[in-house]
């Protein structure tokens, strides 16, 4: 398989943008940018990011707390600082209750170390989910190896054109209809 081909198709699926924070080994707060996250399960809460084998996060991850930060739609300068494009202004850290965490994101989930599996050239990392924190703001995405943000479905011309659309009002919560009766809703025969 080419690996250019591989990646490509991979990168067809659109994903949220991360930031997987933590400490280093002089109790620094540290972070990476990956795009490779995902919920495992509810019960026990978990929550998974495979990370490159050789990268100093991994080596920092290893039985450690970390927090997954789920960057908002103005982060892209916070998404390139830990992708390793310093920023001229540093993000700001947050103390979180695991690890340290990065202000103003999307969604911050806070995990206790759970298991590490091979994954081949990446390591998979499953945290236990101990808190989250969800602002409400909108995520930054990836896809096709390029930053995106969310923008409402275009739904077409059926709505535009048709008097009941949703957008216009024209039936409202408070609307009632009158059922006809059998005799109106029938034309009598002459």
């Amino acid at each position: 398989m080419d690996p250019r081909e591989l990646r490509n198709a991979f990168g067809q699926f659109a994903t949220g943008v991360t930031v997987v924070t933590c400490t280093n080994a002089a109790g620094e707060p540290h972070g990476a940018t990956v795009n490779a996250f995902t919920a495992v399960s509810l019960d026990p809460p978990l929550a998974q990011v495979t990370l490159a084998r050789h990268s100093k996060a991994c080596e920092f991850l290893n039985g450690k707390p970390f927090a997954i930060n789920v960057l908002a739609a103005d982060q892209l300068d916070v998404a390139w600082h830990f992708a390793g494009r310093a920023a001229e202004e540093a993000p700001a850290w947050l103390e979180g209750p695991t690890a340290p965490v990065l202000d103003r994101t999307a969604t911050t989930i806070s995990c206790l170390p759970w298991r590490t599996y091979d994954g081949g050239d990446h390591l998979i990392i499953i945290g236990e989910v101990t808190e989250v924190q969800i602002p409400g703001r909108d995520p930054l995405l990836f896809h096709g190896g390029a930053f995106r943000h969310l923008s409402p479905l275009e739904t077409g011309v059926v709505w535009s054109g048709s008097i009941d659309n949703p957008d216009s009002g024209w039936f409202d919560a408070t609307a009632v209809f009158t059922p006809l009766s059998k005799s109106s809703a029938m034309p009598t025969s002459a």
